[in-house]
């Protein structure tokens, strides 16, 4: 079976990766981690791994029932750099609740009338009713980082994008929505090594896209927007948050975890929807670390 994008992830691994990229990528077994800053140095062990993510399906499907029976409004956003595992958080946090309760939201590119509409017009028909929580697989956050990259929108845009979004949020959280916005970040390493895994299984080849195969160039220019987009992303009504996903293990208990500890759902455990790991889990200031 032909490689997608005619190998063009393995051509960027052999001739354009930075030499240290390519070097901790051939030098580390299939658990350890490849960021040298991150603060574990393997994955974590799959028993502890089941166990913790047994106990918090137990709390997911509670905080399913007390939205259905108290008619609270859940918005569940997903960001973060290719490869980062947002939809394996997504899927974790939906394999035990109702699709119609919990849905998600992912958007296709605008077609040429929702392109002619106010930007967030077409996000706000996707925001959940009363019993409902939207889990939104990437968001109005396009905007900020990967139409800027790209030059899917010019320089206006995107700045009446930065300077409507603060109230924009704001209202969301002021109308009663639970808005919760998480960004998934992994090291280029890390990204890489994952790319390389998707472009040689044929059972994943499918979430490989040309933006993912372009953007492989276009990591500084990425770094760049993400930053700035985090920055003037985080407010006090709609903050964000930043799971570092070098481990998707350990990144998904700390999303799930986020989620749970931020609302206030009937029959709660504190001791299993206890606050996320904060040596990967924090504000924008852990981002790049």
């Amino acid at each position: 079976m032909p490689l997608p994008y005619d190998g063009a992830i393995s051509d960027f691994f052999a001739t354009r990766a930075p030499a240290d990229i390519r070097a901790a990528i051939r030098a580390a077994g299939k658990n350890d981690i490849l960021h040298p800053h991150y603060p574990y140095r393997r994955r974590l062990d799959r028993k502890t791994y089941k166990t913790t993510m047994a106990a918090l399906q137990i709390e997911l499907v509670k905080l399913q029932s007390w939205v259905r029976e108290s008619g609270a409004r859940v918005a569940i956003v997903f960001e973060g750099r290719d490869a980062a595992g947002k939809g394996g958080v997504i899927s974790r946090i939906r394999m035990n609740l109702n699709p119609r309760i919990a849905r998600v939201a992912a958007l296709s590119e605008p077609t040429e009338r929702e392109q002619s509409q106010w930007y967030f017009q077409r996000y706000i028909n996707h925001l959940p009713a009363g019993g409902e929580i939207t889990l939104f697989d990437r968001s109005w956050y396009n905007r900020g980082v990967v139409e800027h990259v790209f030059g899917f929108c010019d320089p206006k845009q995107r700045a009446r994008f930065f300077d409507q979004l603060p109230e924009f949020e704001a209202m969301v959280a002021g109308e009663g929505i639970h808005l919760i916005k998480l960004w998934l970040n992994v090291g280029q390493a890390e990204q890489l090594r994952r790319f390389l895994k998707r472009e040689s299984d044929p059972l994943k080849q499918w979430k490989l896209s040309r933006i993912d195969v372009e953007g492989l160039d276009r990591w500084d220019a990425y770094t760049a927007a993400i930053a700035e987009t985090l920055q003037k992303g985080h407010s006090a009504a709609a903050p964000w948050t930043v799971v570092r996903a070098e481990d998707k293990r350990r990144a998904r208990i700390a999303a799930i975890r986020r989620v749970l500890s931020r609302i206030d759902y009937a029959g709660k455990d504190p001791g299993v929807a206890s606050l996320p790991d904060a040596r990967i889990c924090g504000g924008p200031e852990i981002w790049h670390v």
